[in-house]
């Protein structure tokens, strides 16, 4: 059984090494994120995003954290026809999953972009990433639009690949 909060912006530490795990577990997906030299930026995003009540953390019956999401409203440039919410990340620690913990956390995400106005929301997953396609699409998300990616040949990437 998880107890899903809104974490206090103190705890923003805790959750950015959260985060750390799912960047290095995403990896193996194709993702280009390196999780440990992001932990300041993501630390700082952490706290605000507690700090406005749109991040909530999982915690276990002995109060640990096991799982957190972190959305918002899109505030971008462009005038949109539509509201729309965006979860930005949703991580179950291993040990946890399959138990419900990430419905839980994506249930109160969804509630609270509903509460602020979304219309839509919207959520990226790694392509290479088959259980959360398959967990996205059972929730209800359809694919809405693709990124593509071409590897180019640079001196730095050849370099680094030897």
């Amino acid at each position: 059984m998880v107890t899903v909060e809104t974490p206090s912006p103190d705890e923003a530490g805790a959750v950015a090494d959260l985060w750390v795990a799912l960047a290095r577990d995403q990896r193996r997906h194709g993702s280009h994120l390196r999780g440990e030299a992001n932990y300041a930026a993501v630390r700082a995003s952490m706290a605000r995003h507690a700090a406005d009540g749109s991040l909530t953390v999982a915690r276990d019956e002995d109060g640990d954290l096991v799982g957190f999401v972190r959305y918002g409203i899109d505030s971008g440039p462009l005038t949109q026809d539509a509201t729309r919410g965006v979860v930005r990340d949703l991580f179950v620690v291993p040990s946890r999953r399959r138990e419900g913990v990430g419905g839980t956390l994506l249930d109160a995400a969804e509630s609270c972009l509903r509460d602020r106005g979304a219309e839509v929301i919207t959520l990226d997953a790694m392509a290479r990433n088959d259980d959360a396609v398959r967990f996205y699409e059972r929730r209800g998300y359809r694919p809405h639009r693709i990124e593509f990616e071409l590897e180019v040949e640079t001196d730095k990437r050849s370099r680094r690949d030897r």
